[in-house]
C-alpha cells in the first residue's frame, strides 16, 4: 500500500563501458516535488545478510526526513506511517533496494524506517534533514507490523531488540503536526 509522501525514486543511470554514474541528489529536483531538500547530514551502514536494522526514527524537535538508497548488494527496505490519526496509520510499504537498480526511498518525517540485508554484504546510504540528535533517537520493534521480513529470527542490535513494541509506544506524531517536507 501506498504511504502519502513516502516514494520510491528511480534516478537516471548513465551506463558505459566502464560502469554506471548515478546522481543520488538534486536539490531543485527535490524542491519542484515538494521534497525536502536540505540534508544535514548524509551517512551509511554496511550489514551482513540476515541483519535487520530498524525501525528507526527521531521524534521532535529533531524529526527528519530520510533518502535511502543501497549503494551495494540489496536489502528490503520497510516504512510505516507512525502518525497517531493518520488514515494509514501503522501501516506499511516495502521496497526491495538493489545496487544495480539504483533506486532510492525518500521518506517524510513521521515515519519509520527498516531494513533486512538480503546480500552477503549489503551498504545502505541515508541523508537527513537533521543531524543525529542521541536525545531524540527512538525506534519501534522490528515485528511490531506485520512486515513479511525473509527471516522470523534475523540478526538485530541489542537497541533494537530492547525497542518498545508499537502498541506500547507513545508517538509524538499526528498526522496534524507532522512536518511538511
Amino acid at each position: 500500500m501506498p504511504l502519502p509522501g513516502c516514494y520510491q525514486i528511480h534516478p537516471h543511470v548513465l551506463a558505459d563501458p566502464r560502469g554506471h554514474f548515478v546522481k543520488t541528489f538534486q536539490s531543485s529536483a527535490f524542491r519542484a516535488h515538494g521534497l525536502a531538500d536540505n540534508f544535514a547530514e548524509t551517512f551509511y551502514s554496511v550489514s551482513r545478510k540476515g541483519v535487520l536494522r530498524g525501525f528507526h526514527f527521531q521524534v521532535p524537535p529533531h524529526e527528519h526526513a530520510k533518502l535511502v538508497y543501497c549503494t551495494a548488494g540489496a536489502v528490503l527496505d520497510a516504512v510505516v506511517d507512525i502518525r497517531r490519526g493518520s488514515p494509514t496509520e501503522a501501516q506499511f510499504t516495502t521496497f526491495e533496494l538493489i545496487a544495480e537498480h539504483a533506486a532510492m526511498v525518500y521518506i517524510p518525517a513521521g515515519f519509520a524506517h527498516a531494513f533486512y540485508a538480503l546480500t552477503d554484504s549489503a551498504t545502505v546510504a541515508y541523508q537527513v534533514t537533521t543531524e543525529f540528535a542521541p536525545e531524540h533517537d527512538a525506534g519501534v520493534r522490528w515485528d511490531s507490523f506485520g512486515v513479511p521480513w525473509p527471516d522470523p529470527n534475523p540478526i538485530l542490535s541489542a537497541k533494537d531488540m530492547a525497542l518498545p513494541l508499537w502498541q506500547d509506544f507513545d508517538t509524538p506524531f499526528t498526522l496534524a503536526s507532522a512536518p511538511k517536507d
